[in-house]
């Protein structure tokens, strides 16, 4: 029997237009993400994410980088949106996260990024990953609604980096099919210091354990790819600044040993890393081989790792070509 993804149910009950609704009305005092800024987003008053309730679409491809269960033949059908409710100095997509004044010419209708959906499930892509929606996530419920309408069959991907509200998200039980979180740090003093974040461990744990809730830890497969279920990408840090056992530590105690990680060793210092000195060079091998014994020691046995030349490669380039910046 072929996949049904899970948003389908909603949008023949009306509860999907009702989910949107709900999400949109939580931009008119910001409640969206988990700063909390309280402003009239709907009426174009700027908080953190320095984003109005129009979508910003930064790039949009088939992207072919992901984990093989996502990326399959295919690839994934990424959206990426610009702006963040992070400021992670050291960010791979800062050309598009940290840019706000130059980002906002790419607000996008509702009914565009539906289209943007639409035409990626018409390329074949097997889902639809949303990268980095977590302040728009009051906003992109109205466009899978209308997509749905349109014909849009594909799983969606709700790929964030973890500072996610619950709240929120469950607005998103049943339109989610696979949870794609970072969970960046094991300490929310380095979620201050570098990604201005000073509770990121508390409410990461949190959300992504909400995540959990809502589609366990068992991967659902369609053909080659995954079509529902939960993967936790932990980018592994230099100086051990991800505090790599707490994580797992996390993981182990608060979900379970099922779960899917991603150990990424993809590190290298850009945008203000390049000055900050503890995050000023890629890994050295025995930094990234003792993540993987961490991950031995916490029983998690489920997942993948990277090849440590792999910073070589994953080196996403929005200013020299938007249609394709992974040159795929």
């Amino acid at each position: 029997m072929a996949f049904i993804p899970s948003y389908i149910k909603l949008l023949e009950s009306g509860e999907l237009k009702k989910r949107a609704e709900s999400a949109y009305e939580k931009m008119r005092k910001c409640t969206v993400c988990p700063k909390e800024c309280g402003v009239d987003r709907t009426n174009y008053e700027y908080g953190f994410c320095l984003s109005g309730h129009l979508p910003i679409v930064s790039s949009y491809t088939p992207h072919f980088g992901e984990e093989p269960v996502l990326s399959g033949t295919s690839g994934a059908g990424n959206i990426f949106f610009g702006n963040c409710n992070l400021r992670c100095i050291y960010c791979q997509n800062y050309q598009i996260s940290q840019n706000w004044e130059a980002e906002k010419f790419n607000e996008t209708s509702y009914e565009k990024l539906a289209e943007i959906m639409l035409e990626l499930q018409e390329r074949g892509c097997h889902n639809i990953g949303l990268v980095s929606p977590t302040h728009f996530a009051g906003s992109i419920l109205k466009s899978i609604y209308i997509a749905a309408q349109k014909g849009l069959r594909l799983p969606i991907i709700y790929n964030s980096n973890g500072y996610d509200s619950v709240e929120t998200l469950k607005l998103y039980e049943g339109v989610v099919d696979i949870y794609l979180p970072d969970f960046k740090y094991g300490s929310s003093e380095y979620g201050k210091l570098y990604s201005n974040a000073k509770d990121y461990f508390e409410i990461a744990g949190n959300a992504i354990k909400e995540m959990h809730r809502q589609v366990g830890s068992e991967l659902v497969f369609e053909g080659n790819t995954v079509a529902r279920g939960l993967i936790i990408r932990h980018l592994v840090l230099p100086n051990d600044l991800s505090e790599t056992e707490r994580v797992f530590k996390f993981i182990s105690e608060e979900l379970d040993n099922e779960v899917h990680i991603s150990l990424m060793s993809q590190y290298y210092p850009a945008h203000k890393a390049i000055k900050e000195p503890l995050l000023s060079r890629t890994l050295r091998p025995i930094e990234y081989y003792k993540a993987i014994e961490l991950m031995e020691k916490y029983g998690l046995k489920n997942g993948w790792i990277q090849e440590l030349e792999s910073y070589n490669y994953y080196r996403p380039d929005f200013e020299y070509d938007r249609k394709n910046p992974f040159g795929n």
